[in-house]
């Protein structure tokens, strides 16, 4: 499971920031939290923000760090790696970028992080935590690799990693246990955009397509309320595949007659299609336990089914192994205390220089230095400006009046 993730200098991140999964003392929902051993973990988190706030670079920061863990090694020698600096500020225009993960796989926590810029790896770290004593397994500074008795899978395996390769990666080409935990842990993590979800559509399909895992994706849209009782999934050939849903159909005197065929791709609506889309994915990390990270999940659905979808990762009863949602949206309505607490909802915020910000509502502070309080209306107080995370909008009716003067 995630603890918490943290950038630096990327993107519109020039300082470093954090999104902790690691639940605070407070109260609030304590459903909404899982025990694993001595770690109090958050089932989900959400990011608010105006647009360009840096919501969804948040998000491509997690993707990117995936990315590179995950195929730096097989790249050639030449190969650059898919990172941006911040680029508005001469401090940080030419320095490395900087990730850090800590995560909790079978009980043993794992600290790893790494600073890189297109062409080098600069710095690279691994600690692990059993009991209560952080352990150091190796550290990287530029070609040197300093490996300890707690990573004997590395050895030997300095001399063979590129100067743009991760040596974490590059032990887990050589089989080594504790590297292929944690790389397989990052390959297992979904992250897609709600804007761009067709490319989630094949898993969908492979869960259709199996006669066991079927009625899982049937569970998860049944009560929904989608219009249609129920679906059938044909794969015409290894690529193409069909889905037909059954509409009741009524005579003049109300009277149900057989149901009507509609094909889900061009006679249902995007939202339906969106949900069938994303389903193997939302339904695939609740049996497997992993993360799942959207941007815009809110796009194209009704309040209500996002609430589902929230609630289905919050629940104890459902989400049985421990998946974790974290997702960026506009939808104040999810924005309640029935839903979230408050060390679940995050902000982003750009000052003058165009430096993102992230903060959770838990760690808000007013001008005052008072806390958000846990009976507070945080969609009312958010739209009204409390929190900070919104647009600054302009006066609308000078634009207008300009306009008319402009007619004279």
């Amino acid at each position: 499971m995630l603890i918490e993730f943290t950038v630096g200098n990327y993107l519109s991140f020039k300082e470093k920031k954090t999104l902790s999964m690691e639940a605070t003392a407070i109260k609030d929902n304590p459903g909404n939290v899982t025990e694993v051993g001595k770690y109090k973990l958050l089932r989900s988190a959400v990011i608010y923000g105006a647009n360009s706030s840096g919501k969804s670079n948040f998000i491509k920061a997690m993707s990117c760090m995936r990315e590179i863990v995950i195929g730096s090694a097989k790249e050639s020698s030449t190969s650059e790696l898919e990172v941006t600096p911040f680029l508005l500020s001469t401090e940080t225009e030419n320095r490395p970028t900087y990730f850090e993960i800590l995560l909790l796989i079978r009980d043993v926590r794992y600290r790893y992080g790494f600073e890189t810029d297109k062409k080098n790896v600069h710095s690279e770290w691994l600690y692990s935590t059993a009991g209560s004593k952080e352990k150091l397994l190796f550290i990287r500074e530029r070609d040197s690799i300093e490996i300890t008795e707690n990573f004997a899978e590395g050895v030997d395996l300095e001399e063979r990693t590129r100067d743009n390769a991760l040596f974490l990666s590059v032990v887990d080409q050589f089989n080594g246990s504790i590297s292929k935990d944690i790389v397989e842990w990052f390959g297992e993590q979904i992250i897609f955009s709600g804007l761009d979800h067709e490319k989630e559509r094949n898993k969908t399909s492979l869960f259709l397509g199996n006669k066991h895992l079927n009625s899982s994706i049937k569970s998860f849209l049944s009560p929904l309320d989608l219009g249609f009782k129920d679906f059938t999934f044909d794969k015409l050939d290894k690529i193409n595949n069909r889905i037909i849903t059954f509409h009741k159909k009524f005579d003049n005197e109300g009277n149900i007659l057989e149901p009507s065929e509609f094909e889900l791709q061009n006679q249902e609506s995007s939202g339906t299609n969106k949900l069938f889309d994303i389903a193997g994915s939302l339904v695939g990390s609740l049996i497997l336990g992993n993360m799942v990270i959207i941007d815009e999940l809110d796009a194209k659905l009704h309040p209500l089914l996002t609430i589902s979808i929230i609630k289905l990762f919050n629940s104890p009863e459902q989400n049985l192994y421990n998946a974790q949602l974290i997702f960026a949206t506009h939808d104040t309505n999810l924005l309640n205390k029935d839903l979230f607490r408050r060390d679940q909802i995050y902000f982003t915020e750009k000052n003058r220089f165009e430096e993102t910000d992230l903060y959770s509502l838990a760690e808000y502070r007013d001008s005052s230095g008072k806390k958000a309080r846990n009976d507070a209306t945080y969609e009312k107080d958010y739209i009204a400006g409390r929190y900070g995370a919104i647009p600054y909008l302009g006066d609308f009716s000078k634009l207008i009046n300009d306009g008319e003067k402009g007619k004279d």
